[in-house]
């Protein structure tokens, strides 16, 4: 698995579960990807019509590329299961949920593959919380790394 880019922001919400979801794109946008040119900046999912789109992904325009060009930010289908949908739209609609993608990567077969987060968002003293445990950890390690010698 090649990673090609994760969405950072992810971390501003709990997630609840995760899809792995195959995503329609074209000839000069794979390319592009494979250049890892993209990024998931104020990206997320929605369900419209039976279909999970993926909005806002920026993937660049590739540059040796003529005039069969891609848009960089066209909408992009998602290609899941339709009882992975109808769940999904079934927990959506319950309200407060929303659907984040948090990895781009190749999958062994060299497929584009998106992983997308049924999410829920975090509050002020959630992130503070976790923030405090992050620099725990990072001084703990630090500590242990030099205590060693």
């Amino acid at each position: 698995m090649e990673i090609i880019a994760v969405n950072k922001k992810a971390r501003d919400y709990h997630i609840i579960e995760t899809y792995e979801a195959g995503i329609e794109l074209k000839g000069t946008e794979v390319k592009s990807l494979r250049e890892k040119n993209v990024s998931f900046k104020d990206s997320f999912c929605r369900i419209k019509d039976g279909e999970v789109y993926l909005l806002n992904l920026h993937i660049s325009p590739y540059k040796h590329a003529s005039h069969f060009n891609h848009d960089p930010e066209r909408p992009r289908r998602l290609l899941l299961h339709k009882r992975e949908i109808k769940r999904l739209a079934g927990r959506l609609s319950a309200g407060g949920f929303t659907l984040i993608p948090t990895k781009l990567y190749f999958n062994d077969k060299g497929i584009a593959k998106v992983e997308i987060a049924l999410a829920k968002g975090k509050r002020k003293y959630d992130k503070r919380e976790e923030i405090r445990e992050r620099e725990l950890e990072r001084k703990l390690r630090e500590y242990v790394k030099y205590r060693g010698r």
